[in-house]
């Protein structure tokens, strides 16, 4: 393995209270920190992979999983940057244009946007270009900033100030340390890494180099998962960290901040991988759920409605836990009418229940979206 650890040095003019040389990658002696431990909760966190993959295979319909979990996603993730909202605001939001009116709704739902987009970029070409993460913060942000060009960015300590980390300040070493994240990204010749271990390094690179004025947490998040991809670990985006590192927010940060401070890198790849267990083991339960629900609802469509009952409509109503006539009418493709008498009859019988915004109608299918909303 080569040895690129070269620090970039700060540039004197560059106006901060510390200043913190950051080495591109990969690691000197990489095999000094994939420890015992460290191998030993990889082999675990493997397993649990290899059993979400093959659960997640078992829906048929991948729009299920995918409309789904990415809203679920993009609201923990953006609750770790403040950004707070409810699950009704963000499940009406994405069917209803006019019920978007909250800002933290707003940047919810560019953050899912954000998540798709590159997932399907990312599945088409098999690897992770610089546009393609300049792009997914540019969808987050709703700008076009780009790489950060400007010195005078520092990470604070959100409660008394204090400047914990200095990212890269020149812009010539910010494209430079990207160019070689993606490059690292890519490039499975530069480190031989396991990829669960080398997902943790990459996601504390980038937050590392932070290169963007806003959007890094929530962009280097979204990185996790389209890398994941990338490598064939998974075949849909269905594994998030994010609620993990909510319930572990203080460790996050500290073991993010220990690495950089001390170069103690253990402590913090096995924070990862244990969010990858833990994550892995609760979006198993969650999917099995949905599959015995799918189940549930379609042996008693079957049974109850059976003139209605179409694979189309039991994926129309497990694609998001809203629907409404328009989607029902393109998914089906029927008639405004004939939609129409197929909700009202699924009403009758307890499988969705009627909502109205404005002068529109929607249609809550109740279990399903309670299944989301407790799932933890």
């Amino acid at each position: 393995m080569r040895d690129v650890c070269k620090a970039y040095r700060n540039n004197s003019n560059w106006m901060s209270i510390s200043m913190t040389e950051l080495a591109p990658l990969p690691l000197s002696n990489i095999e000094t920190f994939e420890t015992r431990a460290v191998l030993k909760k990889t082999a675990e966190a493997h397993r649990y992979f290899a059993e979400l993959k093959g659960v997640a295979a078992t829906i048929p319909n991948e729009a299920v999983l995918i409309n789904t979990l990415t809203l679920q996603e993009a609201k923990d993730s953006s609750e770790i940057e403040n950004i707070v909202t409810t699950h009704d605001e963000i499940y009406k939001a994405s069917i209803f244009a006019e019920a978007l009116t909250n800002p933290a709704t707003k940047e919810v739902q560019n953050y899912s946007f954000a998540l798709r987009q590159g997932f399907q970029t990312v599945r088409q070409q098999t690897v992770i270009r610089l546009h393609d993460i300049i792009t997914i913060q540019q969808y987050l942000e709703n700008n076009n900033a780009g790489l950060r060009k400007l010195p005078g960015t520092d990470l604070k300590n959100a409660r008394t100030g204090e400047v914990v980390y200095t990212p890269p300040q020149n812009a010539a070493d910010i494209e430079r340390l990207m160019a070689n994240l993606v490059d690292y990204i890519n490039n499975d010749e530069l480190c031989d890494a396991d990829p669960l271990v080398k997902m943790a390094i990459i996601h504390h690179q980038f937050e590392s180099i932070h290169p963007f004025y806003d959007g890094n947490g929530r962009t280097g998040r979204i990185l996790n998962i389209l890398y994941l991809v990338a490598k064939g670990l998974l075949d849909l985006p269905v594994l998030y960290l994010s609620r993990f590192i909510i319930s572990n927010k203080s460790d996050y940060y500290t073991h993010l901040q220990q690495v950089r401070d001390s170069g103690e890198w253990e402590p913090w790849l096995l924070y990862m991988l244990e969010g990858i267990i833990q994550t892995s083991q609760m979006t198993i339960a969650l999917i099995q759920k949905i599959k015995i629900l799918m189940q549930q609802y379609k042996h008693q469509i079957r049974e109850q409605l059976p003139k209605i009952y179409r694979q189309e409509l039991l994926n129309n109503l497990f694609s998001h836990p809203y629907t409404k006539i328009d989607f029902v009418m393109s998914d089906l493709d029927v008639s405004r009418i004939t939609a129409t008498k197929y909700l009202e009859q699924l009403v009758d019988k307890g499988f969705l229940q009627k909502e109205k915004v404005g002068r529109t109608n929607y249609y809550i299918n109740l279990p399903f979206y309670s299944l989301l909303k407790a799932a933890k």
